[in-house]
């Protein structure tokens, strides 16, 4: 019979306590974004508010819980065109979104 070993491979820096600190930190801008739309706040600064929130979280998701924060440079190359991108089209289609909101009170 064969031994099963299980080999894990340890990755410099990823530590317990960092993984929970991000999570924490994941738990608290939740409860900001939660908190700002149950606020009156004025529409402009909730969404702006919204989106910065969710690309911080979507950066520390990215970073610490894919393992990408430990990855070479060039997969960092790789995926950052990407992200400008996206960006770009959001600012693109932002006009459309503010336009429809103008338009719900007609």
């Amino acid at each position: 019979m064969s031994e099963h070993t299980e080999q894990v491979e340890h990755i410099p820096g990823a530590t317990t306590q960092s993984f929970v600190y991000v999570w924490v930190a994941l738990l608290v801008m939740t409860g900001v974004e939660v908190l700002l739309a149950y606020e009156q706040v004025p529409t402009l600064i909730m969404l702006t508010s919204l989106l910065g929130l969710s690309i911080i979280k979507a950066a520390l998701i990215i970073a610490y819980f894919m393992h990408l924060k430990f990855e070479r440079l060039s997969l960092f190359l790789t995926l950052f065109p990407m992200l400008v991108l996206c960006i770009i089209l959001m600012l693109v289609f932002m006009p459309d979104s503010m336009r429809a909101l103008y338009m719900r009170g007609q």
